[in-house]
C-alpha cells in the first residue's frame, strides 16, 4: 500500500510502498482510510518535539495519529489509529471510533476531532464551564482556537474575548461568537492594559491557552490580586506556540482563587475519554452537519505529502489529505 512515512525525526515524510497492517489483537481492526488532517501534533511527534514522540524503526513509521476511515460493512467512520493513518489502510482501536453523520464531509470530519480534544476537553472537564462564564481565548486564530470560540458560546459563555496575531482572523472570530479581541502585535503595556480593563469590568472565569510563553506571563500578571476576594479562574494551558516555559510569581497563585491545570495526552481520565467517544465527538459532529459549527480546510493529495509537510496553511484553515 501507498503511504506517508517518517524514517528520521525531523526529516520530511516519503511517498513511499510500506507493508498492509495487520490486526495485532481482537481489540484492533484494519479500516481503509479515507481523510487524515496535518495537525501540530502530528508534526511535533514527526519531529521528536511532542512529550509524546518516539524515535522511528529502521523501517520507518507510518504518520498520522487519526482519521476518517471505511470498515469492512462501508460504514463511514472517525478512527483512532494504532498503527499511522496516512497510509491507504491502517488499524485502528474498536473502542475509539464514531460514526460520521452522512451529511459531514470526510475532510471536516477529519479535521473536527483534534480541535475539538483541544478546546471542548479542556473546557468541559478542566474548566468545567458553565453558562453565563466569561472566557479568554489566548491564541484563537489557529483553527483550534476558532472551534474554541464556537464551542464555549455553544456551552454558554456569557462573554468570550480572544488574542490573536492575525487582525482579519481576529475580526473574524466575531462573527463566530466573539466579543472582544486583543492584539498580541501590540507592545506589552497596551496589551495589558486592555487585558487589565476587560477583566475589571468582567472578571475572567476561565482561561484557555493555545500560546502559553511570554502571553501567559502578561495575562497571570494581569490577574494577580491585591488582598481583596476574586472570583475563582480557572486557567488552560492547552498549547505552547509561544514557548513552552514562563516565569511565574508566587503571588499570582495566593493573591487571586486561580486553578492553574493543562489538557492534554495524558492529562485525562479514561473516563472522560471514553465520554469523548460517546458523547462529545457525536455531538459536534452533528452540529457540523447542520453547520452550527463552521470550520475551513485544504484538500490535498497523499502523494504530494512531502511538498506539502511545512505548507503556510494561512487563516486558521486546517490541511486535509485525501487517501
Amino acid at each position: 500500500m501507498k503511504a506517508a512515512v517518517m524514517y528520521e525525526k525531523g526529516e520530511l515524510p516519503q511517498y513511499v510502498d510500506f507493508p498492509e497492517p495487520i490486526a495485532q489483537n481482537s481489540d484492533e481492526i484494519v479500516v481503509k482510510v479515507r481523510a487524515v488532517a496535518i495537525k501540530h501534533l502530528d508534526k511535533g511527534r514527526a519531529a521528536g518535539k511532542h512529550y509524546s514522540s518516539d524515535t522511528p524503526g529502521a523501517e520507518g513509521r507510518v504518520i498520522g495519529g487519526d482519521g476518517v476511515c471505511l470498515l469492512d460493512d462501508g460504514t463511514r467512520v472517525y478512527g483512532m489509529g494504532v498503527s499511522g493513518m496516512l497510509a491507504e489502510k491502517a488499524t485502528i482501536h474498536k473502542d475509539r471510533i464514531v460514526k460520521v453523520p452522512t451529511e459531514l464531509d470526510d475532510a471536516t470530519a477529519a479535521a473536527l476531532p483534534n480541535a475539538i480534544i483541544g478546546a471542548a476537553m479542556g473546557l468541559r472537564f478542566k474548566a468545567d464551564i458553565k453558562p453565563g462564564d466569561v472566557v479568554l481565548i489566548n491564541g484563537a486564530t489557529g483553527f483550534t482556537g476558532q472551534v474554541a470560540v464556537q464551542i464555549a458560546q455553544y456551552y454558554g459563555a456569557k462573554k468570550i474575548i480572544v488574542t490573536g496575531r492575525n487582525p482579519e482572523s481576529l475580526n473574524s472570530l466575531l462573527a463566530l461568537g466573539a466579543d472582544e479581541t486583543i492584539s498580541v502585535m501590540q507592545d506589552d503595556e497596551p496589551f495589558k492594559a486592555q487585558v487589565k480593563a476587560i477583566h475589571t469590568q468582567t472578571p475572567f472565569d476561565i482561561i484557555i491557552d493555545y500560546l502559553w510563553g511570554h502571553t501567559a506571563e502578561m495575562i497571570l500578571a494581569c490577574i494577580k490580586g491585591d488582598g481583596s476576594f476574586t472570583n475563582k479562574i480557572r486557567y488552560v494551558s492547552v498549547g505552547s506556540m509561544a514557548g513552552d516555559l514562563i516565569q511565574l510569581s508566587a503571588a499570582n497563585l495566593r493573591s487571586v482563587d486561580l486553578q492553574l491545570t493543562g489538557s492534554g495526552l495524558g492529562g485525562w481520565s479514561k473516563q472522560q475519554v471514553g465520554l469523548l467517544f460517546s458523547e462529545m465527538l457525536p455531538e459536534m459532529f452533528q452540529l457540523a452537519a447542520e453547520r452550527k459549527l463552521r470550520v475551513r480546510t485544504i484538500s490535498v493529495k497523499l502523494i504530494d505529502i512531502a511538498d506539502l509537510w511545512n505548507l503556510d496553511v494561512p487563516n486558521g484553515q486546517r490541511l486535509v489529505v485525501a487517501i
